[in-house]
């Protein structure tokens, strides 16, 4: 929630500085985002006056001006198309700063004159990216004004969060009434004139809701305005819808923003001459089709709220207005709308279409009901005002809901549940600034809850309201008396195994990413597919409606999104749940890793190569065998679920259904139905299919064991069908003798020459670890000959000569 500090003190009497109102607010629960001068880096800037401008003797384009900033004039080369005699701007001399370009001024001759300054565009300034002409400001502007006022850009910019549970707060006049409270000022009072109509509305008002949906809508509020004339705003509402990051567009519709964003009261206004017959509020009619404002065109169900005319839907309700009547420059006659529509039926209607606007923010929070018709009263004042007009009569339809409540508040509450003491004094003052209206009790008050405070539902809120403005800093620290020593932590192994998965994975150069849970069911289908049971009733977005069977497709857009602004080179990872079922059972937990790109920087002393399956078949390998799991003893299979190349892929497991993690090359259609063009590997390691460490109850970690004895190397090179995997091999050679033969690794592979046709050669280094004494030669041959008969065995491989 964007203010600036004059907009707030339009709300709130005070003398309080910038930094004294965002500490009061932070410390009421409205914690400061940003607090922003656009002014710092534009004091040194001044308005000129250009006295002169002519053209240079030695370039079309350029002109040389005579400006004079209110202390002397100065000569000026300026290439600006609009710079012209008379104008006025904003100009820089020599030795300043200019921010857009990071450039320090200094004095320059350009073909052959010497410029002494610039004369700024909005892009100079790091205002905008507008640099066709330099500014042109007002007539009325005075040489010499420093360009911070005279731009209307000396007004500190407040930026503070606000959470869900406080819709009151997404307008200036709630953050004002919490200031005020907090005793940082007065609140003004509002004046509300009401607006005599002069005429019957020609546009009536129909609420076709009944039963169960009556709820979605069940007051609006509309008033036709006839002759109104939709130029451009007045410098002070553009000025301040542009110093929060709204883009003035037209009278009409900076009022209705600068209403969303005073009031938190989103407003809008029909061409009347665009909507055909009467309004009408009901439910969309499945596959009824409307394009917003936003130049989209969305296909509706049955279930969300729209505001139509007798023909087609003309707005969402609570969300945003159509193309079709929305106002223009052309726009003489208008009809608007100040409406109460249900928060969870405007969520929902976000939710499906993926559409988010500042409407829709506020009314899912919950909008004071009470300010519907005083609102639109307000509203219409000022588009009499700015854009003239004469206003009909009020329609009303529907009514007001009725959700008043009161609670009662003992006075011994406060102490009790906040340990703290307030007065009762203090007590009456806070809720009553806060607009609770407060009737005495025997023992403490009841309290009528305002409307716009929807979250305040009981007794213990009530306290919560008296302690967040009389300051949670104030509540007294009081040490606990253990009586016990305390406990040792509660982390077991497997939560243990998690966190080093991180930092194993970090270690090899991996960048952890957090990801949502749920993803689109198109790509879910694309990983294994979800049943129907792990689809979301509610989900956040019409897109994220599963919960994720994998970590890769959610890793996989993360990877695709940094490469779409250049990252191309990637390495992620995340460990997390996935899952495959509604069951506790059906939760797993996977360490799951993605690589794209190279396999490092460009280096003088080392040429970077694509990253394969084998970089991401090094990270399973090393993680397994520092989680304590059997890395070398697992079975590696050349295969892997449908979302793998079939041919660059493979399997770890522990017997024919412990599956320990699957790697490879993500297959091409995956990802082109996904949309990106990318060779990415991955790789998804199943943490609590990795057998636990057998330890018992305090017992002590074993002594590392370490033979004294010398380990023994020998080569070996086969001759073997081409088909024969070198897993196999290296399997054979591990099972001659496994008292002694503690590694073995492959080295070289040979096809072709002297190798006959359909065979390869593949050569092993096999290491021997004596384990009592010393090898001796007699029994390195006697390991030798039962390895290349294992082998020939199990592969039907011959000792190469």
């Amino acid at each position: 929630m964007k203010f600036t500090l004059s907009w707030l003190k339009e709300e709130l009497e005070t003398d309080a500085t910038a930094t004294e109102i965002t500490d009061a607010l932070t410390m009421a629960g409205l914690e400061l985002e940003s607090l922003d001068d656009p002014s710092e880096g534009l004091k040194d800037f001044v308005v000129a006056h250009v006295e002169k401008a002519e053209k240079h003797p030695d370039a079309d384009r350029l002109k040389v001006c005579t400006v004079n900033n209110g202390t002397g004039t100065f000569e000026v080369v300026c290439g600006a198309p609009n710079a012209r005699t008379g104008m006025k701007g904003i100009f820089a001399s020599e030795g300043m700063y200019i921010p857009g370009i990071d450039v320090t001024l200094k004095k320059s001759k350009i073909r052959g004159v010497t410029s002494n300054g610039m004369l700024l565009s909005e892009r100079e300034m790091g205002l905008s990216d507008d640099h066709e002409g330099i500014v042109d400001l007002p007539d009325d502007a005075v040489i010499g004004t420093p360009a911070p006022e005279a731009l209307g850009l000396n007004d500190p910019v407040i930026d503070i969060g606000v959470t869900p549970n406080r819709g009151d707060c997404l307008g200036v006049r709630g953050v004002a009434r919490d200031l005020a409270a907090a005793g940082v000022g007065t609140l003004k009072p509002l004046e509300i004139k009401p607006v005599r109509g002069t005429f019957a509305s020609p546009i009536k008002v129909h609420i076709d809701l009944d039963g169960e949906t009556r709820t979605a809508c069940p007051y609006f509020v509309g008033r036709y305005i006839k002759g109104v004339k939709n130029g451009e705003s007045p410098q002070w509402l553009k000025v301040k819808l542009a110093a929060i990051g709204l883009r003035p567009i037209s009278a009409l519709v900076d009022i209705t923003n600068l209403f969303t964003m005073s009031y938190g009261r989103p407003l809008h206004v029909f061409d009347a001459d665009k909507v055909q017959g009467d309004i009408h509020v009901r439910l969309s009619r499945n596959g009824e089709t409307f394009r917003a404002l936003d130049g989209k065109d969305y296909e509706l169900d049955d279930a969300i709220t729209v505001v139509a005319d007798d023909k087609v839907a003309e707005a969402l309700g609570g969300v945003m207005g159509g193309e079709r009547s929305g106002c223009t420059e052309e726009t003489v006659n208008v009809f608007l709308e100040s409406a109460y529509f249900d928060p969870v039926r405007t969520a929902m209607t976000g939710r499906k279409l993926n559409l988010q606007s500042d409407a829709r923010f506020r009314f899912e929070r919950g909008i004071d009901h009470d300010f519907v018709l005083p609102g639109a009263e307000l509203a219409t004042n000022l588009i009499l005002e700015l854009c003239g007009g004469e206003a009909s009569e009020l329609i009303v339809a529907g009514e007001k809901p009725d959700v008043a409540r009161v609670y009662s508040l003992r006075e011994t509450r406060v102490k009790h549940l906040g340990g703290v003491d307030v007065s009762v004094e203090e007590t009456e003052r806070i809720l009553g600034v806060l607009g609770f209206e407060l009737t005495k009790t025997a023992d403490g008050w009841d309290c009528v809850v305002p409307p716009w405070r929807h979250d305040v539902l009981g007794e213990a809120d009530l306290v919560e309201e008296v302690l967040r403005i009389h300051g949670f800093d104030k509540i007294p620290s009081v040490p606990l008396n253990l009586e016990t020593p305390l406990p040792v932590g509660a982390v077991n192994q497997i939560q243990e195994r998690r966190a080093q998965a991180r930092r194993v994975l970090a270690s090899r150069g991996m960048t952890e990413a957090v990801t949502f849970s749920f993803l689109p069911g198109r790509e879910a289908a694309l990983f294994g597919g979800a049943p129907e049971s792990i689809r979301l009733v509610n989900p956040i977005s019409s897109d994220l409606d599963v919960m994720r069977p994998s970590l890769l497709p959610n890793l996989i857009r993360a990877i695709a999104r940094n490469a779409d602004r250049g990252i191309g080179n990637g390495a992620l990872f995340e460990v997390g749940p996935q899952f495959a079922g509604e069951k506790p059972e059906d939760q797993s937990i996977s360490a799951s890793g993605l690589r794209a790109g190279q396999s490092g920087p460009r280096d003088w002393s080392e040429t970077p190569r694509d990253v394969d399956v084998f970089d991401v078949k090094a990270d399973i390998l090393d993680l397994l065998a520092r989680l304590g799991g059997p890395a070398s003893g697992a079975q590696l299979l050349a295969e892997a679920p449908a979302w793998y190349h079939p041919g660059r892929s493979g399997t770890y497991q522990l017997g024919p259904k412990s599956v320990l993690a699957h790697f490879g090359e993500v297959h091409p259609l995956v990802l082109k139905k996904m949309d990106i063009d990318a060779r990415l590997v991955a790789f998804e390691i199943f943490l609590d299919a990795i057998p636990l460490p057998k330890t018992g109850k305090g017992s002590a970690r074993p002594k590392l064991d370490l033979s004294p004895f010398q380990t023994v190397e020998r080569d070996f090179a086969f001759v073997l069908d081409a088909n024969v995997s070198a897993d196999a091999v290296v399997r054979a050679a591990k099972m001659a003798d496994k008292d002694l033969v503690t590694d073995v690794r492959v080295f070289d592979l040979f096809a072709g020459g002297a190798i006959g046709e359909g065979q390869k050669s593949l050569a092993i280094s096999v290491v021997l670890q004596p384990i009592d004494a010393t090898l001796t030669e007699a029994d390195i041959e006697t390991v030798s000959d039962k390895i290349v008969a294992n082998v020939a065995k199990q592969t039907k491989g011959v000792l190469r000569g």
